[in-house]
Formats: C-alpha cells, sequence, structure tokens
C-alpha cells in the first residue's frame, strides 16, 4: 500500500547539524499530513515535528528553534533539518504520513522503519 524509507541518519557530534528525508511510495492518492517522530532508548516515542499538506506545521515545545519540517508534495518527501544538536537527541527517527491509498476513500497512518541519530562526541 504505502511504505516510507528514511535516510540520512547517523553519528554527530553536539552543536552539528543533520537532515533527514522520508520518501513516500506506493498506491497513493493524496498525502494529507506528514510528520517526524522518535524513540529514545528507554523512553516513550514522542512527536518531533509534522507538517500538513499545505505546509502549517507543528514542534514538540522543546525544539522550536533547532529543527525545521519542510515538505515537497511533487516528490511526496518530508524533510527535517535539524541543526544545534545535542546528546539529549540522540534516539531513532520514524516517518508518519496520514495518506489517501488506492481502493479506500479517508486516509490511514503508516510508519516507516525508522533511522537512527546518535550525538556524541
Amino acid at each position: 500500500q504505502v511504505q516510507l524509507v528514511e535516510s540520512g541518519g547517523g553519528l554527530v557530534q553536539p552543536g552539528g547539524s543533520l537532515r533527514l528525508s522520508c520518501v513516500a511510495s506506493g498506491s497513493i492518492l493524496t498525502i494529507n499530513a506528514m510528520g517526524w517522530y522518535r524513540q529514545a532508548p528507554g523512553k516513550e516515542r514522542e512527536l518531533v515535528a509534522d507538517i500538513g499538506y499545505d505546509g502549517r506545521t507543528n514542534y514538540a515545545d522543546s525544539l522550536k528553534g533547532r529543527f525545521t519540517i519542510s515538505r515537497d508534495n511533487a516528490k511526496n518527501t518530508v524533510y527535517l533539518q535539524m541543526s544545534s544538536l545535542k546528546p539529549e537527541d540522540t534516539a531513532v527517527y520514524y516517518c508518519k504520513a496520514d495518506a489517501v491509498v488506492s481502493g479506500l476513500y479517508h486516509g490511514m497512518n503508516f510508519w516507516g522503519k525508522g533511522t537512527l541519530v546518535t550525538v556524541s562526541s
């Protein structure tokens, strides 16, 4: 139906920057909202940011000013630009999409497998 593939994760030093990408593919009619979530070891998965089809964004309060979410509707892609990274940002980052697929007339949520971001010296 819908597959989400994240990329761009890796090892960065504190204060550095990293850009994540997520590409959606499959029998997609429309992608409504897209977003990024993360889960650190031993912690609950939490919202990082999401973005609507019209570009309206929402961020976790603690991350405003450091992270920027954007999307390219023509490419079915969502991005997460991360700056001033801290060790506390270390987590698996997951992509989420609310998409309408062939054969259905309402949106459903789909998740990627995640990409690991490690912030360390």
